[in-house]
């Protein structure tokens, strides 16, 4: 971050040095010490620092230079920067003027020349000064900033995968801050293509897909080697997990994500149950610290989509979107589920403009004094319940069931009966969602009665499905699309070629291609059993890899 400015101004050379130094002398660590030889010239640079949204903390100006005087100098400078401090540098002899400038120029201390020594007479008056600005001083936001609506789909996106990687952000939105629209004008930037991304080093970006959004904030899109011996696909509770033992036991291991790390579990605001962690922990916290472990002990991430998995002998390849290429000995599909959509009208059309799947944490502070409405019964509606009630005015759960208990945990069913503002409404459904361009109201068939309500932030947590689709045809999925894998192929019917043997437990029907995880027929969908079964899939590579 730049430091703040302290800008000396005197037409006389020779002593324009000696205040300079002086000041770099005893100030050079914390500010950065500008000079001007003149008033004019002085007024100049206060310009273009302001342009270029520098901060001035003090102006230390002669008063006898040609053409603009200290004082006048020092009143116009008010309109630039009207909080920095002003001191007038003066002889004896204009002792008067300066006492009337503390007035009409509005300076908050006047030095006679010359100030020998400084440690006595200039730093204890500069300090104090400078220690009354400070206190009132916000420094420039220098991170990543984003203009957008509220209730833009896109708008959402953006925000969602900027929190769940962990990049900080501030968010302006240019319908109610016109500060938005300054900072689009400042960058060049057509405030019609909505949204804009600001970053660090002063470049903007309308409209970015995910994929240049991550390669701006540093996330790496590129691998560093065409051969791993196991790719992990997916960077939720059990791809993390594979990552941590898989690069611990020496395995070159990829985990290939395009999102962010920890899977839907990573949008959980609150996990209890989670061994270990008796106060609870956020899904994102689980997530980074899984992230990070994973890193520290040597796997390799990317941001990245996966199109396609084929064989190659005893090879596998993964095909990335851009059609890349990476060998590899064995895949494990960890990819998790994705939210099942509400099956309604106006729910597509409204998707990221009030209507949301998940994304607690994404838009809760958005939320702040509002009525939210939380759709679904189960452990991860509850947790949503609970984080929005912090916020939001109230908080609505629609529940299709005649109760919570036989979705949700008994712990996190007490939580919700204790907060006042939750409240909690059985055999309900919405029927159709309504708005232009943003969520205005609901219909709700509540107990068999049609009911009309008021809405603008609805979030859904109706259970899961697969992201399964895109795997090879050869590989054996149940109805619903989730990977069958171990005992499961062989009571399916479906033969394993894999020489005689039985298949391993999270091996699937295409061998060296293991499955964990939610993505897994028969799964328990929790973070636990996830990372359990992440862990000891690892167990099973090494077991395969030794048949080669």
């Amino acid at each position: 971050m730049p430091r703040p400015i302290l800008l000396a101004i005197d037409d006389d050379t020779s002593v324009l040095e000696a205040v300079v130094q002086d000041l770099r002398r005893q100030y050079g660590k914390d500010y950065r010490i500008v000079r001007a030889a003149g008033g004019q010239a002085a007024f100049d640079t206060s310009v273009q620092l302001r342009e270029r949204g520098e901060s001035i903390a003090l102006f230390l100006s002669d008063q006898r230079m040609p053409g603009m005087t200290g004082v006048d100098f020092l009143s116009k400078a008010i309109g630039l920067y009207p909080d920095a401090k002003r001191v007038l540098l003066t002889a004896y002899a204009d002792t008067e003027v300066a006492i009337r400038a503390i007035n009409s120029a509005k300076i908050h201390y006047y030095l006679n020349k010359p100030w020998d020594p400084p440690e006595e007479k200039l730093y204890p008056v500069l300090d104090d000064l400078l220690g009354s600005w400070h206190e009132g001083y916000k420094p420039p936001y220098e991170g990543v900033q984003v203009v957008g609506t509220r209730w833009g789909a896109l708008d959402h996106s953006v925000r969602e995968f900027l929190t769940r990687n962990h990049v900080g952000y501030r968010w302006f939105d240019p319908q109610s801050q016109p500060e938005a629209v300054e900072l689009l004008k400042a960058r060049g930037v057509d405030d019609t293509r909505l949204p804009v991304v600001v970053f660090s080093d002063g470049t903007a970006m309308a409209q970015p897909s995910q994929q240049q959004l991550a390669e701006k904030v540093g996330l790496k899109t590129s691998v560093e080697r065409d051969f791993y011996d196991v790719v992990i696909i997916g960077a939720g509770p059990a791809g993390l997990a594979a990552g941590v033992y898989g690069a611990s036991e020496g395995l070159r291991t990829l985990i290939v994500e395009p999102e962010a790390p920890g899977g839907q579990a990573g949008s959980s605001s609150r996990i209890e149950n989670y061994l270990g962690f008796p106060q609870g922990l956020s899904g994102d916290e689980l997530a980074k610290r899984g992230f990070i472990q994973a890193q520290r002990l040597g796997a390799e991430f990317v941001t990245e989509r996966v199109s396609a998995i084929r064989v190659e002998d005893q090879y596998r390849v993964v095909v990335l979107s851009d059609g890349r290429e990476i060998s590899c000995s064995v895949v494990l599909i960890a990819t998790g589920v994705a939210w099942c959509r509400l099956n309604v009208p106006g729910a597509d059309a409204l998707m990221g403009r009030g209507v949301y799947y998940g994304a607690a944490q994404t838009e809760a502070m958005a939320c702040t004094n509002e009525d939210v409405i939380i759709v679904g019964g189960a452990n991860s509606a509850g947790q949503a319940a609970m984080y929005f009630s912090k916020y939001a005015r109230s908080v609505t759960m629609l529940v299709r069931g005649d109760s919570l208990e036989k979705s949700m945990s008994k712990y996190l069913i007490d939580q919700i009966t204790a907060v006042p503002n939750i409240t909690v409404e059985t055999r309900t459904q919405i029927t159709h969602f309504g708005g232009d361009n943003q969520l205005q109201c609901i219909q709700l068939d509540r107990k068999g009665q049609v009911e009309s309500r008021a809405a603008s932030s609805v979030f859904i947590f109706i259970g899961a499905a697969p992201k399964t689709d895109w795997l090879p045809a050869e590989l054996a999925k149940d109805e619903r699309g989730f990977v069958l894998a171990g005992a499961d192929l062989k009571r399916a019917g479906i033969d394993l070629k894999t020489g005689g043997r039985d298949p391993f437990l999270l091996e699937t029907s295409i061998p060296g291609i293991f499955v964990a995880g939610d993505v897994r027929h028969g799964s328990v969908k929790r973070a636990a059993s996830a990372v359990g079964e992440g862990s000891i899939a690892i167990q099973f590579v090494h077991q395969y890899l030794a048949e080669f």
